[in-house]
């Protein structure tokens, strides 16, 4: 899926936060009288690189470290399938990055006031802390080339405006990240199956498959997302691409002729046509046809997935004419 949002320019500009010479003083100071408390929590190059946080632990593990190091904030649940993608990349490029930056996983379900105080509005979501100040970086799981890129930034700006560079870390001693990550659950044979047949092209073997996994699992993510994938396909497969888009074209009344053509439309990477045609026909019918109209486009938001920003502008296009 797309990340809905990954612009750093807030933390870049830092437009936000206290003048920078303020910042590196407050850090400095901090430094000083962290070093000087022996009970103290441990320097970030002695701590581990990946942990977690709670409403408890988060003034001393994140607000008084990111005096020292940026920290990176992953906001996260055990229900939601994308942090499981976005969580173990943010992990590795901790230990990457051995010290430059750390990483504070929050459970969003147990830490419900730290969400709320973020003002996040879905999860993963990825914020940073830098000398006490917050800066949201990006929501939804995104490509790890685009991640390393902001992560490059933040500890630009970390170094530049606040004079904060982290301390290097000696990966192989620490060991703690790598402890951390759990071996991932084996595959389910139904839906591995499932995914085989859609792979080769047996469509109709991979709509069974998905349909007899969804029927032991009813919310297995996946196998929804293959089912609709496969259901899409098929409904291509043997259209008449220039027959179906000249129908469309001369009876525009015709909802079954415009469903075809979105099908195209999407199958050919025309995503936003697709969606646009699709809302233009539910604004323009009513009854059974609107809800076709309604049902299909929402199949279609399946497939791209709900963080991806065409998704978002076309949901609220939706809702406009709905209601």
């Amino acid at each position: 899926m797309q990340p809905r949002n990954m612009s750093i320019s807030g933390a870049v500009d830092l437009s936000a936060v206290k003048a920078a010479a303020e910042a590196k003083e407050k850090a400095q100071q901090a430094r000083a009288q962290r070093a000087a408390q022996p009970g103290g929590p441990p320097p970030a190059g002695a701590a581990q690189l990946v942990f977690d946080v709670d409403e408890a632990s988060f003034e001393r593990d994140v607000l008084q470290r990111s005096a020292e190091v940026p920290v990176v904030i992953d906001f996260w649940a055990e229900w939601c399938e994308p942090c499981k993608q976005l969580g173990p990349l943010l992990e590795r490029l901790a230990v990457e990055h051995a010290g430059r930056f750390v990483l504070a996983k929050i459970d969003v379900d147990g830490n419900q006031a730290l969400f709320q105080q973020f003002g996040v509005q879905g999860i993963p979501a990825v914020f940073a802390v830098i000398a006490g100040q917050a800066l949201p970086l990006f929501q939804g799981a995104a490509p790890e080339e685009q991640i390393r890129q902001i992560l490059d930034q933040l500890i630009q700006a970390a170094e530049e405006r606040f004079g904060i560079v982290g301390a290097p870390v000696d990966v192989s001693a620490t060991g703690a990240p790598e402890a951390q990550a759990t071996p991932e659950p084996p595959e389910d044979p139904t839906l591995a199956a499932a995914h085989a047949a859609l792979d080769s092209g047996d469509l109709g073997g991979a709509v069974q498959a998905y349909e007899n996994v969804l029927a032991g699992d009813p919310q297995n993510a996946e196998a929804l997302l293959g089912l609709t994938q496969a259901q899409l396909l098929s409904r291509v497969r043997d259209v008449d691409a220039q027959q179906a888009r000249k129908d469309a074209a001369d009876r525009p009344a015709d909802v079954a002729a415009q469903l075809a053509v979105a099908d195209l439309d999407m199958v050919g990477g025309h995503v936003e046509d697709a969606f646009g045609r699709l809302v233009d026909t539910v604004q323009r019918t009513a009854g059974d046809d609107r809800q076709a109209a309604r049902v299909r486009l929402l199949e279609l938001f399946e497939v791209v997935g709900a963080d991806d920003p065409r998704v978002v502008t076309a949901r609220s296009a939706l809702a406009r004419v709905l209601f």
